[in-house]
């Protein structure tokens, strides 16, 4: 039997466009991620009290690489 991977979040964007970006600089990085969201983007284009938010969520052998490429994007 195969092995089940761990999802985990690693970032919370405040809409699709910006978890678009972020999933991007990931793959591009060779880290395959999952969106997930609760609201459909069509209806919620912004953020009230979570509605709208989008979790970026990848595995957790590779969550603390996520974060760093994401740091670094967000510090420049």
């Amino acid at each position: 039997m195969a092995k089940q991977m761990k999802l985990v979040e690693v970032y919370k964007a405040f809409g699709e466009a910006e978890a678009l970006i972020i999933k991007s600089l990931l793959e591009s990085n060779g880290i395959a991620c999952l969106l997930k969201s609760h609201a459909a983007p069509s209806v919620h284009v912004f953020t009230v009290d979570g509605m709208g938010e989008v979790k970026v969520m990848v595995n957790e052998n590779r969550a603390e690489e996520a974060k760093g490429l994401i740091g670094e994007q967000e510090s420049v």
